[in-house]
């Protein structure tokens, strides 16, 4: 046990602390195509239109708010410094100027306008659901995802998605060792589209309240209990796209990954061949079931 009375030992501490860092970066996963990335600052890399708006846009803001700050403070402290009473200065006595109003009234509403007008655009292509190519309903439930494909090619496919047991089992045992780059983002049945083609997501819940957001595609979008909201996307590539539930929906919210696969229209062709052709093999035993409860139910004595 250690002295209370021991010294503090700063160095002992340091040392420490380098090593628990250097033992995390020892078990550092990769950058994750699609997904999150080490040292990320900024928005995930764009894979559809919308998703590219939406982040030339924030650098956009950014770059006005950082003109405003340089030239809001430049201007104050040049002022502190050259108008100083050290060097003889008197303040001015003058009690207002119309110009100086008309000028602090009109360049912010300059400024307010040239921002409102891109924003604006974004915001009314993030709600244009209509002529959808694909409609697929997203239904949250506490800690999975359920898929069903409404409209278009693909139509009648449904499936549940969640974490892969694996990731599960890992994180349970405190993920000790090397994690994989898709740590608590691999999933049994991904979501899967066809690259090109407008995709309308249907989102509600049959719980709490979730949130089905994809970075990469620039969507988010609360599933709500009792209600239906809608957003869409337009993947421009393909590949594997990840999110997560964002809206805290209890003890396993951390659980509940979203995997989106991005195919070619020709091997999306062939996914819905095979997800349809394997529903009538899945139906079968509960089909050969059904008979056999009829005939025990019938032969069982009366009371």
């Amino acid at each position: 046990m250690k002295n209370p009375s021991q010294p503090w030992n700063p160095l002992a501490t340091v040392g420490a602390v380098a090593a628990t860092l250097f033992a995390q970066a020892a078990h550092a996963v990769n950058d994750l195509p699609g997904g999150p990335a080490n040292r990320q600052l900024n928005l995930h890399t764009p894979a559809t239109k919308l998703a590219q708006e939406q982040a030339d846009l924030h650098v956009f803001m950014m770059v006005i708010c950082l003109a405003i700050f340089v030239v809001v403070f430049g201007v104050m402290f040049y002022s502190i410094w050259k108008h100083r009473k050290s060097v003889g200065h008197q303040p001015a006595t003058f009690h207002e100027s119309v110009k100086v109003e008309i000028a602090w009234t009109v360049i912010p509403f300059i400024i307010v306008i040239a921002m409102a007008i891109p924003a604006t655009r974004t915001v009314i292509a993030q709600k244009d659901t209509s002529n959808a190519d694909l409609t697929i309903k997203v239904t949250g439930y506490q800690w999975r995802w359920g898929y069903d494909y409404l409209k278009g090619e693909g139509e009648g496919i449904s499936f549940i998605s969640s974490l892969d047991n694996e990731h599960r089992i890992l994180s349970n045992n405190g993920a000790k060792g090397a994690a994989p780059d898709n740590y608590l983002l691999k999933v049994d049945n991904p979501l899967v589209v066809p690259v090109g083609k407008k995709v309308r997501i249907i989102t509600t819940s049959s719980d709490v309240i979730h949130a089905f957001a994809v970075p990469s595609f620039g969507i988010k979008q609360d599933a709500i209990p009792g209600f239906v909201r809608d957003t869409h996307f337009r993947a421009e590539r393909t590949g594997d796209f990840y999110g997560q539930c964002q809206e805290l929906c209890g003890k396993e919210h951390a659980y509940m990954p979203i995997h989106v696969k991005v195919l070619s229209e020709a091997d999306y062709a062939a996914w819905v061949q095979q997800k349809k052709a394997a529903a009538p093999a899945a139906e079968a035993p509960k089909a050969a079931q059904a008979p056999a409860a009829d005939v025990v139910a019938q032969a069982a004595p009366a009371k």
